[in-house]
Order: structure tokens, then C-alpha cells, then sequence
């Protein structure tokens, strides 16, 4: 596991210059990332070649952890794990299962390298190193990677310090301005919209080579604690037998581990493009809009006539859902970062604004009132919201499901449901009751 003491420490970076370099030298290695996120791991497939799938131990009832972690191990050499936030940074209860990168580090005996930013300090560095190390002992600092490093003397300072508190330094990361990857509102740049990044790659492999011990890394992996694990799990049911997917730069976050458990349990899915204005294929019997950055193409959807026609033909008698981006596509209208207000498919009645911005952000505990893509009324579903877009206008459909937030306190009604059709700005992650895939 690559962790750090906090985020914005270089994780990212680091986690992507390591699965380069381990993949030029021709070893098979996956990424694989704590918590929800939708981007990281998609920088992680583009430089190893396979999926990267998330672990989390707040959203993921353990059959479905274990069924994951088990995943990532199949078909590689390595399992290159990128810790979110800092390395105990989650809820604050219960223990073992907070949603913190911790939490995945002892359940699985994963080594941890921590990603120490030096910039502004030498010697000290040791003390952040030390109490990390010493915090729990069920989880092993296996070495230290100092990163933003301003000078040979600068590491050699901080690489004392920490080898006298009896910790490894494996490599001194220096500062780099070309390394450091575009960003936006939700994270980085996706990876599917990053120019040159076979250039990047190459890059992040070299300074790898140079600044890292790459063998001394090698040497840290240990095999994995898996308990033994049945069939694989599903985190969700599958919303039909034949799945129309949206999938373009607007329609791009969905988990890997879903999209597996959704094949495993005989599932097809199809992808569409509503930037290119093609609607879900006609012979689909459930639509899936995921969320991604509908705000940054709204001119360009609302002029996706077919798409909008298509889609609303589609939910007279299929079941549509949207999650978030997804969800604020299905409605009236968007407005953008501008204040310009497009036309959306309008088959739900809500209005949402990216120009008046509130940031939403945490875990999401659902239960659903009614019948939808995503279940049964009653159905309970463990996943997160984050965004900045806002509901403008609640419109008059009825409210999807009852919801808390990690803690189990009861926040305001989410999503909206009319027909055949749902959505919500919070994505699953899992139904608190998973099942084994047939």
C-alpha cells in the first residue's frame, strides 16, 4: 500500500511512476485504490493494463471486501494498492471498519511504504515517520519514500533521521512541475481526456527508476491475508440481463467491482454515447447513466436530440437510472459554470446549477421507497455523494429513498423517482446484504 499522512503528500503521483516502472520491467501489476473514487483508478488501468478496483471497508460488507481483494490478486505478479486521504483518516467508528486505508492495510497484512512530503522540513520527518509506524500495530510501515525533495543533502538529512528511528528509506521523489497532473473540480483530469499520457508514463517510469530502490520495493510485497473466499459476491443485482451503459467524457464514473459482479452474474453490458448523441440500444432492458462531468458538456447534450428521444422511448417501458451526473442529465434542465441553463431529458422534473456551488461530500447510508433500477422498496445500499452541482429546483416527483450519512444520522430525503425512471446525486457502492453471483 502506498499511504501518506495526509492527501495533496504525492500518493497519486508516486502509486503511478511505481505501476510504470513495474510494468516497463515487464512484471504484471495491478492498481487498486481505498475508498470511493472513480478517478485514480482509471489512471491506474491506463498505465498497467488492467482494471483497478476499489476497497473499502465502510461501503463494502466483508464477503464483498474479500471477493475484491481476491479479484485484484487474479491475473497479476503485484497488487499496487493507492491509500485515500491519510493513511487512518475515516470515520470514527466502528473499528476496522471506518473507511479508512488502515482498515484495508491490517485486514489483508498489506506493507505499507509512506510517502513523506519533505518540502519545509529535514530531520523532523522521522518523528511523522516513527508515529506513524508506532500507531497500530496491526499495520506494518514496511519503508519510507520521501517525496518533493529539494536537494541530494535535503534526502540525505531526513534519510538519517528516519533510518535512526529504524525505518528504510526507499527512494527521495524530487520536485518535478512536469510530473504534476492537471486537475479540476472532482480530482484530477480523467485519464481518458489526459493528452500524452503514454509520454507521462514513460516519464513517471524513469524518474522511478532513478530516484526509487525498485528492488527494495519488490522485496516489501508480501502475499496478501485473503480469507477464503467463496463465490464471488455482487454489490449490486444487476438492473437487467441486457444493460445499456452510457460511456463517454460525460458519463464516465462507474466501479469496477460492479461492473465484474454485473458479468458474473450473466449481465451484458452495452455502452452508448450520448455525446455522440446515440441513445441506449433498443434491444437493452435497463438503461444505466453514470455519473462524470455532464456540467462541462451541457450545451452539447442538450443538443443530443436523438439521444434525449431515444432515452425517453426507452423509459416508457424499461427502468433508466442516474447517478449524479447521470441524475442531473435526467432532468429539466443543467445550468453551467457560466450561468448558462441548458435543456436536459427532462424525465425527471428537477432543475440542478453548477454555477451555484456547495460542495457534498461523505458516506450515504439509502433506503429505497420504491421500486427501481437500483432495487426493491426496502433495499439498503451503502455508498457516497460527491459534488458541487445543486438542486435549483426539487420539482414534484417523489423522493427516491430515505437517507443517513455514515454515522447512521437521518439527512433529508435523496434522488427522485417518477415511473420507470430514478436517480440520485449519491453512487452505490454496495447493498448492505450482498449475495453470491450465480
Amino acid at each position: 500500500m502506498i499511504a501518506a499522512p495526509r492527501s495533496g503528500s504525492g500518493k497519486t503521483t508516486l502509486t503511478l511512476a511505481i505501476l510504470a516502472a513495474l510494468r516497463r520491467r515487464g512484471v504484471a501489476v495491478r492498481g487498486a485504490k481505498t475508498g470511493p473514487d472513480y478517478i485514480d483508478p482509471a489512471f491506474h488501468e491506463a498505465l498497467t493494463g488492467l482494471s483497478s478496483l476499489n476497497l473499502d471497508s465502510w461501503a463494502m460488507p466483508a464477503p464483498l471486501l474479500d471477493g475484491v481483494m481476491a479479484q485484484a490478486y487474479s491475473g497479476c505478479d503485484v497488487v499496487v494498492t493507492e491509500a485515500s486521504m491519510g493513511l487512518f483518516d475515516g470515520l470514527m467508528e466502528p473499528q476496522g471498519a471506518r473507511g479508512a486505508p488502515a482498515d484495508i492495510a491490517a485486514r489483508y497484512a498489506l506493507p505499507v511504504l509512506l510517502v513523506l512530503d519533505i518540502s519545509g522540513q529535514g530531520q523532523s520527518a522521522a518523528a511523522t515517520a516513527l508515529g506513524f509506524a508506532r500507531l497500530n500495530p496491526d499495520v506494518r510501515v514496511a519503508g519510507v519514500i520521501l517525496n518533493r525533495v529539494g536537494s541530494p543533502r535535503h534526502a540525505a538529512m531526513a534519510t538519517q533521521a528516519i533510518n535512526a528511528v529504524g525505518l528504510p528509506v526507499l527512494g527521495a521523489f524530487g520536485r518535478d512541475a512536469g510530473l504534476q497532473l492537471p486537475e479540476r473540480h472532482l480530482g484530477l483530469v480523467q485519464a481518458r481526456e489526459h493528452d500524452g499520457l503514454d509520454a507521462l508514463a514513460t516519464r513517471l517510469a524513469a524518474q522511478a527508476e532513478r530516484d526509487l530502490d525498485l528492488d527494495a520495493i519488490l522485496t516489501c510485497a508480501t502475499a496478501a491475508n485473503l480469507p477464503a473466499t467463496g463465490r464471488q459476491a455482487c454489490a449490486l443485482p444487476p438492473p437487467g440481463q441486457r444493460i445499456a451503459v452510457a460511456n463517454d467524457a460525460a458519463f464516465s464514473f462507474l466501479y469496477a467491482h460492479m461492473v465484474a459482479g454485473w458479468r458474473a452474474a450473466g449481465a451484458e453490458l452495452l455502452p452508448f454515447s450520448p455525446l455522440a448523441d446515440e441513445g441506449p440500444a433498443p434491444d437493452c432492458d435497463a438503461c444505466w447513466l453514470p455519473g462524470g462531468y455532464p456540467e462541462l458538456h451541457a450545451g452539447q447534450l442538450a443538443q443530443a436530440a436523438r439521444f434525449r428521444t431515444e432515452l425517453a422511448h426507452f423509459a416508457h417501458t424499461r427502468p433508466v437510472h442516474g447517478e449524479c451526473g447521470g441524475f442531473m442529465v435526467l432532468g429539466e434542465s443543467l445550468t453551467d459554470k457560466a450561468g448558462e441553463t441548458h435543456r436536459m431529458t427532462g424525465l425527471l422534473g428537477h432543475a440542478t446549477s453548477f454555477a451555484t456551488r456547495r460542495m457534498n461530500l461523505g458516506y450515504r447510508a439509502a433506503t429505497l421507497r420504491h421500486d427501481c433500477a437500483v432495487g426493491a422498496a426496502g433495499t439498503r445500499l451503502r455508498g457516497h455523494e460527491f459534488h458541487y452541482a445543486t438542486l435549483t429546483d426539487p420539482g414534484t416527483d417523489e423522493p427516491l429513498a430515505d437517507m443517513q450519512d455514515g454515522y447512521g444520522t437521518p439527512r433529508p430525503p435523496g434522488g427522485l423517482r417518477r415511473g420507470l425512471v430514478s436517480g440520485t446525486f449519491f453512487h452505490v457502492l454496495a447493498t448492505d446484504q450482498v449475495a453470491a453471483a450465480p
